[in-house]
């Protein structure tokens, strides 16, 4: 297994406990049982505009944190995502390495090249149905033929 070096900054760290926090059912429950205490305190403040207030002052608050908390985290598992496809293109020999950072490129070259995978998709179609080319024997034979390549790998 590989180590990984832990390099987070302080803000990192937080915003990363933060994110699995606020993300759990427990953080769920804590914030529905504040509506309902909320609720029920209604009639002791008589409904008043404080008490409207206090509720709307309080989400919009987090409401507000926690878009950019949220963007935040999103971004960096969008550049993990795209690091983890940039890797299987350039390790397939046949992939074309244009594609590595295709985030990166213009609309129009963006087209250009849906076109080109959206022509490949229907030569498929004409050639194989799915049930052919995705049956269980050659899952089969896929997975054999990796642990052979492992084991391979492992006697040299």
């Amino acid at each position: 297994m590989i180590k990984q070096k832990n390099n987070k900054s302080g803000f990192e760290k937080i915003s990363s406990a933060v994110t699995k926090v606020t993300g759990s059912s427990a953080a769920f429950i804590i914030s529905f049982l504040v509506i309902i205490i909320w609720l029920v305190s209604g009639p002791l403040f008589k409904f008043s505009d404080t008490w409207q207030l206090v509720i709307n002052t309080g989400t919009t608050i987090v409401t507000f944190l926690m878009v950019f908390l949220i963007q935040r985290s999103q971004n960096k598992d969008s550049i993990a995502l795209h690091l983890k496809l940039n890797e299987l293109v350039v390790a397939h020999e046949l992939a074309s390495n244009r594609l590595v950072s295709v985030e990166d490129i213009s609309e129009d070259e963006l087209k250009v090249l849906q076109m080109f995978y959206k022509h490949l998709a229907e030569l498929t179609v004409n050639d194989l149905s799915v049930e052919e080319t995705h049956s269980l024997l050659i899952a089969n034979t896929n997975h054999q033929r990796k642990i052979n390549s492992v084991k391979n790998k492992t006697n040299k």
